[in-house]
């Protein structure tokens, strides 16, 4: 039994900013990120509340995006700037089954809401006369419960056998959250046998999403090919090509980091990949799905105006 510690024992998280110069730089740079996602998501969730235009199907879709970016990203950076802050590292057992909790349901409901909205748009541009049975009220809201309902049920089984294996002496996690095939590495066991559900879960949540995102995309780009209109294939090619990127940002590196098998894994490399699904895609989601979108500026200058006004 010397070989275990009490569960009740605090992790270590090991970080991702180094106590230099560039770590400095580092940390302000993200935690700007941090505060334009939160101000980028929040704005788009009031924004699609206060205008009754923007009550439509695909604007709900979206202010539950912000919704999942405003928890997602508070989730993880601000015990990492703490961390790096007071340099305290250490996250309670419990505290970390908490954090490792939200960031998969998060991360699962968001992988699931990323795909209903391109099926939402493939639906809008090529069958748009089916739309209104296709999404009707009913089902993007089975949508929205759906993606949440799953990703926490997916992120409760993973998190009840993170907490249930013992770990070995070292609580340093290599990592700057609660990652949980970063807290495996610590395992007094042999976890294969989970690692067979990371990689069957990975597919589920992630690599099927992303490949139905690309053929609706695939779809919608093979019917603004054959639009008369030059300035509508332009806008189309504009936006298709804007979500893409932001879609490939979060799902990639995902699903490159938990395919791998944990021989071929690195600590260092697993870091980075993660600041582009925890840091950068809620920061740039409400930018090129949102603030690029005209009807949401003319929204926007409505509901400023109508601000103005009361204020006058």
């Amino acid at each position: 039994m010397e070989n275990f510690n009490q569960t009740s024992t605090d992790f270590i998280l090991l970080g991702f900013l180094p106590p230099s110069k560039i770590g400095l730089f580092l940390f302000i740079l993200i935690v700007l990120i941090f505060l334009m996602a939160l101000f980028g998501n929040l704005s788009m969730i009031l924004l699609i509340f206060l205008d009754i235009h923007l009550h439509k199907p695909m604007y709900f879709l979206l202010s539950q995006l912000s919704l999942i970016d405003l928890n997602y990203i508070s989730t993880i950076v601000p015990k990492m700037a703490s961390n790096y802050l007071f340099g305290n590292k250490s996250i309670s057992f419990i505290g970390c089954g908490i954090q490792s909790f939200f960031f998969l349901t998060l991360a699962g409901a968001e992988a699931l809401l990323l795909a209903s909205m391109a099926y939402d748009r493939y639906v809008a541009i090529c069958f748009p006369l089916h739309y209104p049975v296709r999404i009707s009220r009913k089902v993007y809201v089975l949508m929205i419960i759906g993606s949440w309902v799953t990703g926490s049920i997916n992120s409760c089984a993973h998190t009840t056998y993170a907490l249930q294996i013992p770990y070995c002496r070292s609580r340093a996690i290599n990592h700057f959250f609660c990652d949980v095939p970063a807290m495996l590495t610590l395992a007094c066991m042999d976890t294969w046998i989970y690692e067979y559900t990371v990689f069957v879960s990975t597919i589920l949540f992630l690599l099927l999403p992303f490949l139905g995102i690309v053929c609706s995309y695939g779809c919608v780009l093979f019917a603004v090919y054959h639009m008369n209109s030059a300035e509508g294939k332009k806008k189309a090619y504009s936006t298709c090509s804007t979500h893409l990127t932001v879609v490939t940002f979060y799902y990639v590196p995902f699903v490159y980091t938990y395919l791998r098998p944990r021989n071929l894994r690195s600590p260092t490399e697993d870091k980075v990949l993660a600041i582009f699904y925890t840091i950068l895609t809620p920061m740039l989601n409400p930018v090129i799905y949102s603030l690029k979108n005209k009807e949401v500026m003319r929204a926007l200058r409505r509901v400023t105006q109508r601000i103005c006004s009361v204020k006058m």
